[in-house]
């Protein structure tokens, strides 16, 4: 058993996935696309990541405004979920994404990950933090 994080951009899918002990996560992919609202080869190439890495649940990033409440990408995002579900057959839950992406950026600054680079792996490392955070929340949730 494998938990799936992702990131949904309005270009990219950040791709992560849990080892099977459900501890830890690590980036797999970036999902590009050309096209915002084309998403069947993106659906397409999560399902095949989802057969492949034998996942049972997905935990979708949710980019709610710094104030708490849902924006029009949060509403894209959900809407997104629908058709995840749909599709998957899988249980999608929703994580609070706030900051991911500047936690991404700031971790490859200090990595020395150079600023004409950092595009390349941004999504990815803001699904690990994505599903990493999701992770240690059920841990902690198991353990109280």
């Amino acid at each position: 058993m494998r938990i799936m994080g992702l990131d949904f951009g309005s270009k990219t899918v950040g791709v992560a996935v849990s080892d099977p002990l459900l501890i830890t996560a690590q980036g797999i992919e970036i999902i590009r696309r050309k096209e915002e609202n084309k998403l069947r080869r993106t659906l397409a190439r999560i399902e095949e990541l989802i057969e492949e890495y034998e996942v049972t649940q997905i935990v979708l990033g949710l980019p709610k405004n710094m104030n708490g409440t849902i924006g029009e990408r949060a509403q894209i995002t959900l809407e997104f979920r629908e058709k995840l579900e749909r599709r998957t057959g899988l249980p999608v839950a929703m994580w609070d994404e706030r900051l991911t992406t500047v936690a991404a950026d700031q971790a490859m600054m200090e990595a020395g990950i150079r600023r004409e680079h950092r595009g390349e792996y941004v999504d990815r490392i803001a699904a690990v933090l994505i599903l990493q955070g999701y992770l240690d929340h059920r841990a902690n949730k198991e353990t109280e």
